[in-house]
């Protein structure tokens, strides 16, 4: 199949402008000549209406512009781009002829009905292959990406039919995939002892941290270094990593598993897994910025080394895009970033209470390819939705990839408040709903500031309620808290907490005509 950035590439590559401009100007019909390529362009000048409109698009795009990175590709269509869909419709034909006037059908009815749905899914599979839309990813091939648009399809299905039957069913219908499921599991409590340092136990005191170091330690690291990749921010990772800490506390009345020692939450999966691989993430990420993104045929590179180089390279991505989210910059942004955090909160959520209400063990193999199909639909999911939020204007709906991840996640989660509504409704504890009221009320209300009050009120009226609530903790709250400090400790500690709030007012030009 044709690449569709080759045209765009070849356009930049030519007129020495980045490859959306360069598309954009030839939609609009621009009068630029250096597109266009008439004299009789060049020699008219451009009415003041066009010249505008021009200026209007570069500046809505210039933010864009400069978070991607410039393609140069020289065009080249080898047989690895083009579509064969004559050719898998020729070798589907040859098999499903073979099946049905070679092959003896066997009479085990159950075997049959297993092969049946299995060869219905490679079909759509195929079809879905050659025939899909093309997302935003090209590399390794958009074969690829399209194989698992399909997949996301098939796995959509499959959800919606669980969640059709009934409990007892559904989770029977599991045996028919691997005859050791639709057994009640008992989950691990990673709680219990939670010494780092047991003196009691002589033989290894240190086994407490031997006994957390299982297979799910590199696994957290690899997790969070791939969805470093694919949020591509820093601040979004290290939320999105505490708040699921505060999950696991809040839930671990539902779920066992989630019983956790502190350590355990802060150290071994904040601060060592998850903190080294956004670390790890993060570099990967610097280094696709900066990578020239210059394409060339294979055959058209003449040493081995540079063919087996660009051999390499087919499986990093063909342009590179840095996401700015900026949540603050305006309600819908703000709105769709906190839309975006709670999906992926809800998304891991549904990886233990999933294996929970059907009964699978963590370790079983569904597991991991739900976790496998993720890491592949979740790049291009928060692609589109990135391109949807930063440019409305084109992308005037959302992506289907992201469409079919949003409604895997619900769907996934509907199972489970279906297949165990009594785990799900057990009462949270109140201080746990303290806190998470208290949370919810902080954004709302900073919401409501930044978005609607704030650019209400003159700011020298919020620097003047700031020099009043100053004075009432100075005058207060540190007075009172003096009275009562029973030590110098306490004293010199309030004191450097006076100074402090004192170089805030001097530190603030807008403040300082309100001294205290």
């Amino acid at each position: 199949m044709t690449k569709p950035d080759s045209k765009r590439s070849s356009v930049a590559l030519v007129t020495g402008k980045p490859a959306n401009a360069a598309e954009e100007q030839v939609n609009n019909g621009s009068s630029d000549p250096s597109v266009s390529g008439s004299p009789h362009h060049a020699l008219t000048p451009p009415t003041p209406t066009k010249h505008k409109s021009a200026k209007q698009v570069s500046r809505d795009n210039l933010s864009r512009r400069n978070t991607e990175s410039e393609v140069f590709d020289d065009g080249t269509n080898t047989f690895f781009w083009r579509a064969h869909t004559v050719t898998v419709l020729f070798i589907l034909t040859c098999v499903l002829v073979y099946v049905t006037l070679l092959e003896e059908t066997p009479q085990d009815t159950t075997y049959n009905t297993k092969r049946g749905i299995v060869a219905s899914i490679l079909v759509f599979l195929c079809f879905g292959v050659t025939q899909a839309k093309d997302g935003p990813f090209t590399r390794p091939h958009p074969a690829y990406w399209r194989f698992w648009l399909c997949v996301s399809v098939v796995y959509e299905l499959f959800l919606i039919f669980v969640l059709f039957q009934t409990v007892r069913d559904g989770r029977q219908f599991m045996k028919y995939i691997d005859p050791k499921l639709g057994v009640a599991l008992p989950e691990r409590d990673y709680g219990g002892n939670c010494l780092i340092y047991d003196p009691g136990n002589t033989t290894d005191p240190w086994h407490n941290i031997w006994d957390k170091m299982d297979g799910f330690v590199p696994a957290h690291f690899l997790g969070w270094y791939i969805k470093t990749l694919v949020i591509r921010d820093w601040w979004m990772c290290m939320i999105i990593s505490v708040m699921f800490e505060f999950l696991e506390y809040s839930l671990e009345h539902q779920l066992p598993n989630f019983s956790e020692c502190w350590w355990d939450h802060w150290i071994m999966d904040v601060l060592v897994c998850n903190g080294l691989g956004i670390y790890a993430g993060m570099k990967t990420l610097g280094w696709l910025s900066m990578k020239p993104y210059q394409w060339q045929g294979l055959w058209n590179i003449p040493t081995y080394k540079g063919k087996i180089k660009r051999m390499a390279f087919q499986f990093t991505p063909y342009s590179w895009v840095k996401f700015e989210w900026k949540p603050a910059s305006n309600l819908r942004r703000w709105l769709a970033v906190l839309g975006i955090i709670f999906m992926f909160l809800l998304a891991e959520l549904n990886t233990f209470y999933l294996k929970f209400v059907l009964w699978m063990p963590p370790e079983h193999y569904l597991v991991l390819l739900r976790l496998v199909f993720f890491v592949n639909v979740g790049g291009v999911a928060m692609r589109e939705i990135y391109d949807f939020m930063d440019d409305p204007k084109f992308y005037r709906k959302l992506g289907q990839q992201a469409w079919l991840v949003a409604a895997i996640t619900v769907t996934e989660f509907l199972i489970v408040v279906k297949y165990d509504p009594r785990t799900i409704m057990l009462p949270i504890p109140f201080f746990v709903t303290q806190c998470w009221f208290l949370g919810i009320v902080l954004i709302l209300s900073w919401t409501l500031w930044r978005f609607f009050i704030r650019i209400q009120i003159p700011f020298s009226t919020i620097c003047y309620v700031y020099r009043l609530i100053l004075k009432l903790i100075k005058e207060k709250i540190l007075i009172n808290l003096h009275t009562m400090a029973h030590n110098d400790k306490a004293k010199r500690g309030l004191v450097i907490l006076e100074n402090f709030i004192q170089k805030i007012y001097k530190n603030i030009p807008y403040l300082r005509k309100y001294s205290l």
